[in-house]
Formats: C-alpha cells, sequence, structure tokens
C-alpha cells in the first residue's frame, strides 16, 4: 500500500529524476556540426513539413555554450577533428552526441588517412544513426529515442551507478568470433545470436 492510494485522485506523483528528465528532453538545443551531405538532410529536418520545432529543438545554437546536443551530420576530416572536440568540450553539461549518417558513424566509404574512421574516436556518441544520406524521418526518430534516454536519465549516485553497471556489462560480453553465429542455427537467417551480420553466410 502507497501513498498514492491514499491521495484523492487527480494528484501526481513523480521524482525529481523524472522532472529533471522531462525538462531537459523538452529543451534541448542543437549545435549543428554539419559537414556534408548529410548537412542537408539535417536542414531539411527542421524545415516545415517535418518541424523540428515541435520538439522544442527549433533553437539551432550557433554559440556552443548555449546548446547541449551535437549532431555531426557528415564525414569529419583529421583537420576538422579537433575542432569538433573544441566545441563539444565548450557545450554546456549534460551533453549529447547523435552521429547522423555512415561516413560520421564508421568513414563510409572514405577508407582514408585523410577521414576519421568514426566519430566516436573524437567524443562519445550517444546515438548512431546510418544511411548514405539518412532522411530527415531517421534523424526524427534518432532525436525521439535520445529524448527516451534523457528522459530516464538517473541522476547523482544513481547515474554513477548505471554508468558502473552498463561499463561491467560491456566487459562481460565475449568477443566475436568468426563463424559463432552460426552455431545452433538451422535455417537460413536464424543464428543463435539473432544478429542478421552471419545470417547470409551458409
Amino acid at each position: 500500500m502507497g501513498i498514492e492510494e491514499k491521495l484523492p485522485s487527480g494528484v501526481l506523483l513523480t521524482t525529481v529524476e523524472m522532472v529533471a528528465g522531462y525538462a531537459r528532453k523538452s529543451s534541448v538545443w542543437p549545435a549543428t556540426f554539419g559537414l556534408a551531405c548529410c548537412a542537408i538532410e539535417l536542414m531539411a529536418t527542421g524545415g516545415p513539413r517535418h518541424d523540428l520545432a515541435r520538439f522544442g529543438m527549433e533553437r539551432a545554437s550557433n554559440t556552443p555554450r548555449q546548446a547541449d546536443l551535437m549532431i555531426v551530420a557528415g564525414r569529419v576530416s583529421q583537420k576538422m577533428a579537433p575542432v569538433l572536440r573544441q566545441i563539444y568540450d565548450q557545450m554546456s553539461e549534460p551533453k549529447w552526441v547523435i552521429s547522423m549518417g555512415v561516413c560520421a558513424s564508421s568513414g563510409g566509404m572514405f577508407n582514408n588517412y585523410a577521414i576519421v574512421q568514426g566519430v566516436d574516436h573524437i567524443v562519445p556518441v550517444d546515438i548512431y544513426l546510418p544511411g548514405c544520406p539518412p532522411r530527415p524521418e531517421m534523424l526524427l526518430d534518432a532525436i525521439v529515442k535520445l529524448h527516451d534516454r534523457i528522459q530516464n536519465m538517473k541522476l547523482g549516485v544513481n547515474r554513477e551507478r548505471e554508468v558502473t553497471e552498463l561499463e561491467e556489462a560491456r566487459l562481460r560480453r565475449l568477443p566475436l568470433a568468426s563463424g559463432a553465429g552460426l552455431q545452433g542455427s538451422t535455417s537460413f537467417g536464424s543464428t543463435s545470436h539473432g544478429g542478421a551480420d552471419h545470417g547470409g553466410v551458409l
């Protein structure tokens, strides 16, 4: 029996974490970092058809100190990497990063010395958005998923405990071995790990 059963109907109970998460997710200000063709799709997301303003994100900050979300749209060159890191360091805490497009996420087709093979070598990434280039609807879906993560983010000691548990869970993961996904599979496309990486290999 909780206190909510003793209160009259219409009284809303919540926690400080939920209120802070709701306020944060409803007022995310992006620092757009358009580097290539993905930036065109990013600009289209702010247009009237997709209307990024309905998520409270219509204000694209030109100053990093007033932004808390970096959307890296496009390939990151070795020359641009320190600039990107400097802007990230100047952003206010807490801050998040969306890697938009395959070039930002893994270097894409630019497998050479001039392009950083994944922006996660420079800044920590929260959401990886695939595609070349990804559609505005895909970016909106990534933003909604990020909002859900921000809404349920812990605070203080609970946040430190959550980060520690996630790190320990990642350390307990077994490395992927060659052909490991085929063990126990009986039909095409069904693997023991549930992944699609080895589904087409017979």
